[in-house]
């Protein structure tokens, strides 16, 4: 298939490679069984494709999509040899993945014609949020950017400590509170000090969970009010953290999250260390909210933008 003939950058290819190693290992383990003794994709073949693709955490709908693609191209060719099943497999993922990213980023950049750019950053605790907003202050600043970070996560001392570390090690301005501060106070501080500092984007964190009575929904939607008072059109974009390595559990967060706020883009993170990175595919379908970035190791550069052909090659060269 021509798309797949593009030369990826070999760093970030290799990093990339290596993340999802796991994932990669136990698919083909799993795909192997499948087709063990069968010579050609028949309904048993499917029913079996049907298990691997559920146990590698696609889900089930998204599951179902990838089947009937592929039941089509049986009867179609009316022939299909199990050796073939990796070339559609690989084709019909990509295809899934091209209807939801459209004009996806290729780099990490931000509107010119936005400034500050505001990223509302949400998730649950303990996915990798604070991380995620660090090596994403870490990636920007590398392309140019001047960066300001807001420690709106008041509710938990660890959040606002990790934050200033994150800062210190990135070397980019952090405005924070102590704990318990009201975080929509923290959020217009922030902005306020963006514009007086020129600032080109603004990383918000925010409460994953809530230690009062407080609704979540409530609350994300104050912080929100807030800003525009500073900048009308703000937060331009509101990224949602998940944790990979949690498998089916990243679609509840997901479901929680897009019920709570309106989430326009999604961070997969910790794909090295885990066999369920096929979530990043279920996720990206059932939501149709583009995944922009994914997290394929520890060191502050394994924050990547998300290629979809580049993810779909890896997981299958």
């Amino acid at each position: 298939m021509s798309i797949f003939k593009k030369i990826f950058s070999s760093e970030k290819k290799e990093s990339l490679d290596k993340g999802l190693e796991k994932t990669k290992t136990s698919f083909f383990s799993k795909l192997g069984k499948a087709v063990a003794g069968k010579s050609k994709v028949d309904d048993d073949v499917l029913d079996n494709l049907e298990e691997v693709l559920v146990t590698s955490d696609v889900g089930v709908e998204t599951t179902l999509k990838i089947i009937e693609r592929i039941e089509k191209r049986v009867s179609a060719d009316k022939y299909l040899g199990t050796d073939e099943l990796n070339l559609i497999l690989r084709e019909e993922i990509a295809g899934l993945l091209s209807e939801t990213h459209v004009g996806e980023a290729i780099d990490f950049d931000v509107p010119k014609d936005k400034k500050p750019y505001v990223i509302m950053v949400v998730g649950v605790n303990g996915v990798g949020k604070t991380t995620t907003i660090g090596k994403l202050a870490h990636q920007l600043k590398n392309n140019g950017y001047s960066v300001i970070l807001g420690a709106a996560d008041t509710f938990r001392a660890a959040a606002i400590d990790q934050m200033q570390v994150w800062a210190d090690r990135v070397d980019v301005p952090i405005i924070k509170q102590k704990m318990g501060s009201d975080p929509a106070s923290v959020a217009f501080d922030t902005l306020s000090a963006s514009i007086a500092q020129d600032a080109d984007v603004v990383l918000i964190d925010t409460a994953g969970r809530l230690h009062n009575k407080v609704n979540l929904m409530n609350e994300l939607s104050k912080v929100k009010r807030v800003m525009q008072k500073v900048v009308p059109d703000a937060p331009h974009e509101v990224l949602l953290v998940l944790d990979g390595s949690t498998g089916q559990n990243a679609f509840e967060q997901a479901k929680q999250f897009t019920k709570a706020t309106e989430v326009t883009s999604l961070a997969v993170t910790k794909l090295d260390g885990t066999a369920k990175g096929g979530v990043v595919i279920g996720i990206s379908d059932q939501f149709q909210i583009p995944v922009k970035y994914i997290g394929v190791g520890e060191k502050i550069e394994d924050l990547q933008v998300f290629n979809k052909f580049e993810f779909v090659d890896s997981f299958f060269s």
